[in-house]
């Protein structure tokens, strides 16, 4: 018997690939796919943590040493073809909401990440998950993905000049930018070619329009320069800065930020338990009660994935939902995350693209991500009339105020008091009044950062 053969049976035997309808090349051919569905994570995160004040390059390497690890783990101990990475939405959240939005410290919002993951374990090992998912209100839950989705649409366009902060006085907040500057028309040409990529199902077309717009960049931008292709990996910045066990904690512990932390988890519990069930949908991972196969594992490996984060610089941890790409090329087993976490591994070596990156580049990437999530409204059941307006309520304010636990705030405060004007208090649970008093609370009484 031939090494291949050995070799392919023991893979066979590990992962259930026969079993489960598969082969090892194409759970291989998944794993690419779903790499270049997702690749565009490690330029986009350093990006929009740059803007927060973490050093680019260090961001770069832990964003693929985050999903190398996450996605390895998700294949040798959950089985399962979903892929980790840092969370956009929640790289999102810690950037523009924590770091610039309440000038929390980047130790203080690594802190917070850590605490997220730390709490999100503890969730997904205990039954405190399913408790939560049964008593947390569903329409501020999809609310919530749909204003998330806003505010990124907003942070793109904002970043690139195509939403502006109006300049007349007494005038409403936001108004057109400059329409016919480069970075507008490449954003928006970028966004239009990917809607039409990504209708063909071309694998890698998010990836694909980032490196045409970077090259159309490095030709006509002057601000784009080419910087080398290869560099040792490094946690650390030019200056010497590391972000490894720089978190801080105890700054996480302090009454201000901690609504914060429970709003990082409690979007980390429904964006991955979202993300899981719709991954596992797809492939067919559904046991006969419709529950996810080793959803436990599954869960666990994404919040473990979020420590991991805090403790070496990065934003928090996700299942992408980018490995629907991996599923659809047909990935039913933990080998296509393995290749998906090995591919990340090796890129760490070319950490001076993501200074070749313009952000005109990654704009429509996010813009994207953004429309997608937006796709959440059309779970929110209208027949329940005051739990889906609280949703949209909260959906809206997200964007709005540009913070995400205001959003959920004023979801939860209206859920209470329209149930109760509307009869409906018997609907309400214990778990529902005691957040929204708590929220409502901590605005009112002025500690909402």
């Amino acid at each position: 018997m031939s090494t291949h053969h050995q070799t392919g049976g023991t893979l066979d035997a590990w992962f259930k690939i026969s079993a489960r309808g598969s082969t090892v090349r194409q759970e291989i051919l998944a794993g690419l796919t779903t790499f270049l569905a997702m690749v565009y994570s490690v330029i986009v995160v350093p990006s929009m943590l740059g803007k927060a004040g973490f050093p680019p390059a260090a961001v770069f390497v832990s964003t693929c040493l985050v999903a190398g690890f996450g996605s390895v783990i998700m294949g040798l101990w959950a089985n399962l073809p979903m892929a980790i990475g840092c969370a956009i939405s929640l790289t999102a959240f810690t950037a523009f909401s924590l770091v610039l939005g309440q000038h929390i410290s980047v130790p203080v919002a690594l802190g917070a990440v850590f605490l997220m993951g730390v709490l999100f374990t503890l969730i997904s090992a205990t039954g405190i998950r399913a408790w939560i998912l049964r008593n947390l209100p569903m329409g501020v839950a999809h609310g919530t993905g749909v204003g998330i989705g806003l505010f990124l649409l907003l942070i793109a366009a904002n970043g690139v000049g195509l939403v502006v902060k109006n300049p007349v006085p007494g005038a409403l907040p936001v108004a057109l930018g400059d329409f016919a500057s480069f970075p507008v028309l490449m954003t928006l040409a970028g966004l239009a070619a990917i809607f039409g990529l990504e209708k063909l199902r071309v694998p890698g077309g998010i990836l694909l329009t980032i490196i045409a717009i970077s090259v159309l960049g490095l030709i006509f931008d002057p601000a784009v320069k080419y910087q080398g292709l290869f560099a040792m990996p490094s946690l650390s910045d030019a200056q010497g800065h590391s972000l490894v066990f720089s978190l801080d904690i105890l700054g996480a512990l302090k009454p201000a930020v901690l609504p914060s932390v429970l709003a990082l988890v409690m979007t980390a519990v429904f964006d991955a338990t979202g993300t899981i069930r719709a991954v596992a949908g797809q492939a067919n991972l559904l046991d006969k009660d419709h529950q996810i196969l080793n959803g436990g594992k599954a869960l666990t490996t994404d919040s473990v994935s979020s420590i991991f984060s805090g403790l070496i610089g990065a934003s928090p941890a996700a299942v992408y939902i980018e490995s629907a790409a991996g599923t659809a090329a047909g990935g039913k087993t933990g080998l296509t995350a393995i290749v998906v976490g090995v591919l990340f591994l090796l890129i760490l070596f070319l950490s001076p693209l993501a200074y070749l990156v313009p952000g005109y580049a990654t704009a429509p990437a996010l813009m994207y991500v953004g429309l997608l999530m937006l796709s959440n409204v059309s779970k929110i059941d209208f027949s329940d009339f005051v739990d889906a307006m609280s949703g949209l309520l909260a959906a809206v304010f997200i964007v709005l105020t540009c913070n995400i636990v205001t959003g959920i705030m004023l979801g939860f405060g209206s859920l209470v008091i329209g149930r109760i004007f509307a009869g409906e208090w018997r609907k309400l649970n214990v778990g529902t009044v005691v957040i929204a008093i708590a929220l409502v609370a901590f605005y009112a009484g002025g500690w909402a950062i």
